[in-house]
């Protein structure tokens, strides 16, 4: 009895040693949450990029006017594309301003952007809607951006893709040689479709459909543990898609489609960026802690406008894991989050 009785001792006392190494490794854990825009505190579709000149992380991110009393969904609109930056391996951000992207009259509106990084020069493909809308709409097109820094950009122009309302391109150099845009068409369901370049400037539509089925927006690919994978928004959280070949996607799971008990980190997480570090995939996504569910927009007032606590966003990190051959994610489990220098993306 004494034998079993001190094994038993053992085994416990192995547990809570276990468990006290984990805790004490985890000595970089992300703030909850990463980021909340201190001028609108709309902060929604992020982006990250590495500053090489300035040694820092570069947030861009779509800068929704949450706390202005505005009809309808012209919040959504007018937006500029807002930058914080962390000199800290991104555990602490700081408001820079909003990029001055304008290169026609009057105000206009930018959406979720995509930064890659091409022989020391930044190439930004953001959607665009001309003027500001209070109701969904309006016809969406793609421009291309070049830059030395991260702040300065020059307008290079609409790239000649099918005029077909399209927003959300996610980039990635395969081994082709070529680069490769993944983007939401509206006009054809809200699906994916691709493009490819030699040198991101002339575009050519690829015959058919990348990611079909369900409505989706947001889509994010990225290479983690001999894989390539695709995310998408579906509004109720991310759908997982893995490939071989970034040709022929399998359709698997979801993540961020349950809230976090974090503070601000619910209902499920939207609109996300993957970044690869020390092969650790971190996800950088927004919430919107004050509705029910993500589409919950809690009915217009009697001036025609949503609350500012329903319209309100924050950005969020949580550690993606690689499980039995596919990506999962529990946004409520401690990690070291540690964004080291980038090279070329």
């Amino acid at each position: 009895m004494k034998g079993i009785t001190k094994i038993l001792t053992l085994l416990l006392l192995g547990t809570l040693s276990v468990r006290a190494q984990t805790q004490q490794a985890i000595t970089h854990q992300p703030p909850s949450p990463l980021f909340r825009d201190p001028i609108y505190d709309g902060a929604a579709d992020p982006v990250l990029a590495y500053n090489h000149t300035e040694k820092e992380w570069t947030m861009l991110y779509t800068q929704r006017r949450a706390n202005v009393q505005s009809p309808g969904v012209a919040f959504c609109y007018g937006t500029a594309i807002g930058v914080a930056t962390s000199k800290d391996n991104g555990h602490s951000w700081v408001y820079k301003g909003a990029l001055n992207l304008e290169f026609e009259q009057g105000q206009n509106t930018f959406w979720a952007p995509d930064v890659v990084y091409e022989k020391s020069i930044y190439h930004m493909f953001v959607a665009y809607i001309s003027g500001v809308r209070s109701q969904w709409g309006g016809d969406a097109h793609l421009l291309h951006y070049t830059s030395k820094n991260l702040w300065n950009w020059k307008y290079e122009g609409r790239l000649n893709l099918p005029d077909h309302n399209i927003i959300d391109p996610t980039l990635l150099k395969l081994p082709d040689g070529k680069w490769h845009m993944w983007y939401k068409d509206q006009k054809l369901g809200s699906i994916t479709m691709m493009a490819e370049s030699t040198d991101l400037i002339n575009w050519k539509v690829a015959d058919k459909t990348a990611i079909n089925g369900q409505s989706h927006e947001g889509p994010k690919i990225f290479r983690f543990k001999d894989y390539y994978w695709m995310i998408t928004d579906e509004w109720r959280g991310q759908r997982v898609y893995r490939s071989k070949d970034a040709q022929a996607w399998e359709r698997q799971g979801m993540i961020l489609d349950t809230p976090g008990h974090r503070p601000e980190d619910t209902p499920t997480g939207a609109h996300a960026d993957v970044v690869i570090s020390d092969d650790h995939a971190y996800i950088i996504y927004f919430t919107h802690p004050g509705r029910k569910t993500h589409q919950d927009e809690g009915g217009l007032d009697a001036d025609g406008s949503y609350s500012y606590a329903t319209k309100r966003t924050s950005i969020h990190a949580a550690e993606l894991e690689f499980t039995n051959g596919t990506l999962t994610c529990d946004r409520d489990k401690p990690f070291n989050f540690w964004l080291t220098e980038a090279g070329d993306k």
